[in-house]
């Protein structure tokens, strides 16, 4: 693996107390140009950072539309999911901030009827900043960040497969923390991972319009390779729900929704959401995608995500509206760990891209993900990017392209990394001076530069002392120590715990760390957009 460069020194915590809040969202939102960009956001599920081959040369497929939006916009090297599993790192795309500030510590993914909402009451989401400035939203796909459902006395139901059949759906309703009530005009969703946890239904626009009332049987699936059917569960399902094809189900509606806009409102900018399920656990790549690629039914799972956004690429030029649509492509966590193992063993592909750590882990490979910014005349083409910064950041950075000032309370961990993307940041100075992941069980791992600390022992979440992962277990070099210190920079794979040779630095970042806990944000005060006019300016510049 190529040793990564890193940037920055541990930097100052931006003090907590620095600066008023605005008063309210609407009162801090700021009107914008009329020639917003459109911004479609593709988010994959568990990819990891070495299953694109714009990243791993050594891939077992290709992946050949993302190579080219790489080529043509910017491919960040040191990005990373808020958490190592997928709702807490949704609820950080939609919130810009860590999942403890909406639970106090960690958050676990939802099965059946499970919430209510990580996204409570008060929190600004990024479609409604966005719907606050004019655009019109939609989400299609993956919701799982929790709902409530009601049974038949009114009473809220807990997670579980079998409350799936108490579910009273006309108390339920329209979804009172559904995508409609977060910011989103439209939606079609599933509740959580599509095709993994019931209940298998869909969610249109807050309502259900079939109920699941049928028993969903594993066997009825195919089991491509004779095991990569593993983690599908029987629960409860509705009358027509799709396993196989549903990711071409999700883009059809996301390009239903584009095409009617463009239709219906060409003078209104528009946000879409595509949130994927690929390449999640059970691998069932659609029937014009099995048996495509080099690399067994997984790589023909990533095969069809690659040709899902070739696709939404070819629909934006058909629309006219390529030049004027941003595309970001990110993925929730890192590679789950019956994927890894399998497709280091059957195909010599790496999913984690060399990374210690997969799904679950605060290692490297549990949250360093591949990130995609894409955005013709304005973002520097074919740049490669080490700034470190997380799915949170895209929140503020979407703020500060539509001109919109972000309270201090709102999207508490989120960074503008415009800068990055325009290519007017200074070379070695880096625009986070930190960065917060949360593993499996809500524990936390900070970077500040190249120095990493873990305030946890052993990986944080999956078990590496038996069954498949043992394969993969590494000596633990302080094998008393609380907890982790590596230097990235000479050690990229996490093997050598400086905890108690370098004390100094651990309690730095240990100090820095329990304030950060404590403080009510990471990002800095007073962000300032900026804005058209400024982007503009930024792609003249490069030009003369």
């Amino acid at each position: 693996m190529t040793r990564p460069r890193y940037v920055g020194a541990l930097l100052a915590l931006t003090s907590c107390s620095s600066g008023a809040a605005p008063d309210g969202v609407p009162a801090a939102l700021r009107a914008a140009a009329p020639s917003l960009p459109n911004i479609v956001i593709i988010y994959a599920d568990d990819l990891g950072y070495g299953d694109l081959s714009c990243y791993n040369p050594d891939a077992a497929y290709a992946t050949p539309n993302l190579d080219r939006m790489a080529a043509q916009g910017v491919r960040f090297t040191d990005a990373h999911s808020p958490s190592t599993i997928c709702s807490p790192s949704r609820y950080g795309l939609l919130a810009g901030q860590q999942i403890y500030r909406s639970t106090g510590r960690g958050g676990g993914a939802w099965e059946g009827p499970g919430g209510p909402s990580y996204l409570k009451p008060g929190t600004l989401t990024m479609a409604q900043m966005l719907q606050q400035a004019g655009y019109r939203t939609g989400v299609f796909g993956k919701w799982h960040v929790g709902l409530t459902w009601f049974g038949e006395d009114g009473e809220r139901l807990g997670g579980g497969f079998e409350n799936s059949l108490r579910i009273d759906y006309d108390k339920s309703t329209p979804l009172v923390d559904g995508p409609n009530a977060r910011g989103f005009d439209t939606s079609f969703v599933t509740p959580n991972c599509p095709t993994t946890d019931p209940l298998y239904i869909y969610i249109e626009d807050g309502m259900v319009p079939v109920p699941a009332t049928k028993r969903h049987a594993r066997a009825s699936l195919p089991n491509p390779g004779g095991k990569w059917r593993w983690d599908n569960d029987e629960g409860w399902m509705a009358e027509g729900y799709r396993f196989v094809d549903a990711d071409l189900l999700f883009f059809n509606k996301a390009k239903s929704f584009i095409t009617r806009h463009r239709e219906q409102r060409a003078d209104q900018p528009f946000f879409a959401l595509l949130s994927t399920q690929i390449c999640h656990a059970p691998v069932l790549p659609a029937a014009a995608y099995a048996n495509r690629s080099a690399g067994g039914p997984r790589g023909d799972f990533v095969e069809e995500l690659d040709a899902l956004v070739g696709r939404m690429f070819a629909l934006l030029e058909d629309l006219g509206v390529a030049e004027d649509t941003i595309v970001l492509f990110n993925s929730d966590n890192g590679p789950e760990t019956v994927h890894t193992a399998w497709m280091r063993e059957d195909h010599g592909h790496d999913p984690a891209g060399g990374w210690r750590g997969v799904k679950r882990d605060g290692w490297e490979g549990g949250h360093r993900v591949p990130y995609l910014a894409w955005w013709p005349g304005r973002f520097l083409s074919g740049s490669v990017s080490d700034q470190l910064t997380s799915t949170t950041d895209i929140f503020a950075t979407l703020a500060s392209v539509v001109g919109v000032t972000l309270p201090d309370e709102q999207a508490a961990d989120s960074f503008d990394m415009l800068p990055a993307m325009l290519g007017t940041q200074p070379a070695g100075e880096s625009i986070r001076p930190h960065l917060l992941t949360q593993s499996f069980r809500g524990e936390f791992q900070l970077r500040c530069g190249q120095w990493k600390y873990l305030d946890h022992r052993g990986s944080g979440g999956n078990r590496y002392d038996r069954g498949l992962m043992r394969a993969y277990a590494l000596p633990e070099r302080a094998p008393d120590a609380a907890g982790q210190l590596y230097d990235l920079a000479a050690d990229p794979g996490e093997t050598d715990n400086l905890f108690y040779a370098r004390e100094d630095r651990r309690e730095q970042m240990r100090s820095l760390l329990d304030e950060l806990k404590k403080c009510g944000r990471s990002a800095p005060v007073n962000r300032a957009p900026i804005g058209l006019e400024g982007i503009a300016a930024a792609a003249a510049a490069r030009r003369r």
